[in-house]
């Protein structure tokens, strides 16, 4: 008998409902698998009808298909000859497939469930929540017919191969404090695997691999992780990260992002060396009066015996994606944001088939980032076809309509899949203007200029024939009614045009297709409903302001984009009051009554930290003593309160986004917060005035102070 063992997991990039597509990935990573000498397959969770399946999930058409997919999966001749662990929607199945052999051997339920942030998994499963306790489950007949089984092992048990045992956690049960491989490692379980749906945020891989990494530092073992790949229909990006660790060390380690839509990496590993560790490392007396796992036992080797001369797998370091320099990771990871939304952008043309995207550039920090991400998706895409992907080139050539065509470089394809659009109005200055062509010609988008006052006046004309009224700005005596009405009115006017162009402007060349409208609303909420933040997708949406100068300074250096320098350099402005001596007269900040800054600290404040107004007010005096007196800080936080309880129902409206981070207004599906507030807040904002005096009056004042 040998010891050493080969074992394979995976990245997939499935979509939820793809039943077809999700069938033909799972059996190419299966035959790369036996390609590498793996016995032992770890897909990702709900693999075969995609993680992302939301309210589907309670049609039974889901579940009919799953188990046709399955059918398939264990008729196929692709997966004899290896145990191959996949995910479905009554959870995970391991069978095992050889010659005269189809079977399934157990079900292994899920016994923690998601459900915080954007995961909702307990209002579509139950856990399992019955340890160590095992039912039989009856397969339906379409399964009964492949395996000749009735009933199959379901509950809290693990596989016992002819040489080891191999124990099951999924997803979030990793995360769990009470995580299942602790128990399973002294009951001598050697193998863990992990079949996950986790999606990106920011930092959050540095958790992943430290979780892994802890799970065997622990206890010792062998730990297989896989993941999800791709958009899978949602908001979220699943960015892979499959791994295999042991005995704390991780031995493999696949690409965080990568264009590839199934990804398969291997190691070999000697069962005897987590045997040793164990001996050495573990504390069995710790098992004692731990009821053993429910074994399900199997005629199968994972090792073979003559394996003495297989090399195995030596401990490497994890490569995490930084800005290119392995800044820490409480800094912005710019290329990770950017590589993420880059690869988000690229699956959009494909399942909602268009010619590209049309952007309103308005020459601003916000529409900037948006057109530089476009701009690196391009670079990204040639990169990918210069070493020979056809498949992103196959992508490229449908969604520009050319069987024959190849990308010359990013500036050539972004020209031929991405229209820039300057949507001027008699408010707007030249500088705005320049800034935006001169953007657009650096990174090569077909760039046009729109003037929207004929469109606007012939609104306002209509207005005044029906009212005989007339709305004049403030500067010209009208009221802050009529100010605000005539900013919208342009806003919307851009929304509607933007729409109009995205539809037709490749219609106007004589090319086929459409094009998908792209926004550039930020975390703020400081946008008109439905103006030109209204968009097919927003890629910037779960950004700060303060992270996106942060990423456009990134891009100057890595791209050579010298227009950014300028847009950065410039006041942050709507433009759609009247200009004073041809100057913008008119901020975004001077109309916030606060600093885009000090709205980001304000915001992590509110959804991250969970501080309503008092508790926000007590954290902020001491955050910003040294700018800021107490009844200054008081102010901020009455006129963000108040700003936020008038503007929140116009996150019910909010153009999909990418969920970046934790800090995201993603309403009801993330941010699950009413849209209709009293907006006077009067207790709450008595509490804070009621603590100011107090505050200036009390020891240490000086601390409390600005100086």
């Amino acid at each position: 008998m040998g010891r050493k063992v080969t074992l394979a997991t995976c990245s997939l990039n499935q979509w939820a409902l793809d039943f077809e597509g999700n069938l033909e990935r799972i059996l190419k990573s299966v035959e790369i698998a036996k390609t590498k000498g793996a016995k032992y397959r770890l897909g990702p969770e709900l693999e075969i009808c995609g993680y992302g399946c939301a309210d589907h999930y309670y049609e039974s058409d889901t579940l009919l298909h799953s188990f046709e997919v399955l059918r398939k999966l264990l008729e196929s001749p692709v997966t004899q000859d290896i145990i191959f662990s996949f995910f479905h929607n009554i959870n995970e199945k391991k069978y095992l497939s050889s010659p005269g052999c189809r079977k399934v051997l157990l079900i292994r339920p899920k016994m923690t469930l998601a459900n915080v942030g954007v995961h909702r998994e307990l209002r579509w499963f139950s856990p399992w929540n019955q340890t160590r306790q095992v039912e039989e489950y009856f397969l339906p007949r379409m399964i009964q017919e492949v395996t000749g089984q009735e009933t199959v092992p379901f509950g809290d048990c693990v596989l016992s191969t002819k040489d080891t045992c191999i124990g099951s956690e999924v997803c979030e049960e990793l995360w769990s404090p009470n995580s299942p491989h602790i128990n399973m490692s002294l009951d001598g379980v050697e193998i863990f695997t992990n079949g996950s749906a986790s999606h990106h945020e920011l930092r959050k891989a540095n958790q992943r691999v430290n979780l892994v990494t802890s799970a065997t530092t622990k206890c010792g073992g062998i730990y297989l992780y896989a993941n999800q790949r791709g958009c899978d229909g949602d908001r979220v990006y699943y960015d892979g990260c499959a791994m295999i660790g042991i005995n704390g060390d991780t031995v493999a380690q696949g690409a965080q992002f990568s264009l590839e839509d199934v990804e398969v990496i291997t190691a070999t590993l000697d069962l005897e060396d987590v045997r040793s560790y164990r001996g050495e490392e573990c504390h069995p007396h710790l098992a004692t009066g731990l009821k053993p796992c429910h074994r399900v036992k199997v005629d199968f080797s994972l090792s073979s015996s003559g394996d003495i001369f297989l090399p195995t797998h030596e401990p490497i370091d994890w490569s995490y994606h930084t800005d290119g320099s392995n800044a820490p990771l409480d800094k912005f990871p710019y290329e990770d944001n950017e590589v993420r939304t880059v690869l988000m952008l690229i699956n959009l043309p494909l399942v909602m088939p268009q010619a590209g995207f049309l952007l309103p550039l308005s020459g601003g920090v916000d529409s900037s980032s948006t057109a530089c991400i476009v701009y690196s998706m391009c670079v990204q895409i040639c990169r990918a076809v210069d070493v020979g992907n056809s498949q992103v080139l196959a992508d490229v050539r449908r969604v520009v309509g050319d069987e024959a065509y190849s990308p010359k470089d990013p500036k050539e394809l972004c020209g031929r899949i991405f229209t820039t659009c300057y949507m001027s109005s008699e408010n707007s200055s030249t500088d705005t203007r320049n800034r935006a062509q001169e953007l657009a010609s650096q990174i090569g988008s077909s760039h046009l200029s729109i003037n929207i006052d004929l469109a606007v006046k012939g609104i306002l004309g209509i207005f005044s024939a029906v009212t005989g009224m007339f709305p004049k700005f403030r500067v010209n005596g009208g009221s802050h009614r009529e100010n605000l009405a005539l900013q919208n009115v342009q806003a919307r006017v851009r929304m509607v045009l933007a729409y109009l162009f995205a539809q037709l402007c490749l219609w106007a060349r004589g090319k086929p297709g459409g094009l998908l409208v792209l926004g550039s609303a930020i975390l703020t909420g400081y946008f008109t409903k439905y103006d030109c933040s209204s968009a097919d997708i927003n890629p910037i949406g779960g950004v700060s302001k303060t992270d996106l100068k942060s990423f456009l300074s990134y891009c100057v250096d890595k791209y050579q984009l010298t227009a950014l320098r300028g847009i950065l350099a410039a006041p942050p402005t709507a433009e759609l009051e009247p200009l004073t001596d041809g100057q913008v007269s008119q901020t975004d900040e001077a109309d916030m009554g606060m600093t885009y800054s000090e709205l980001s600290v304000i915001g992590r404040l509110r959804k991250i930290s969970k501080c309503g107004p008092f508790s926000m007010f007590c954290k902020l005096i001491h955050m910003w003593r040294d700018a800021l007196s107490p009844a200054e800080v008081a102010e901020k936080v009455k006129r963000f309160f108040r700003m936020y309880s008038i503007n929140r129902h116009k996150m019910t409206t909010v153009t999909p986004s990418y969920h970046a981070e934790v800090y995201s207004p993603d309403d009801n599906r993330f941010d699950l917060r009413p849209f209709l507030y009293n907006t006077r807040w009067s207790w709450q904002f008595r509490a804070i005035d009621g603590q100011v005096p107090t505050t200036e009056k009390a020891p240490g004042l000086d601390a409390l102070q600005k100086p």
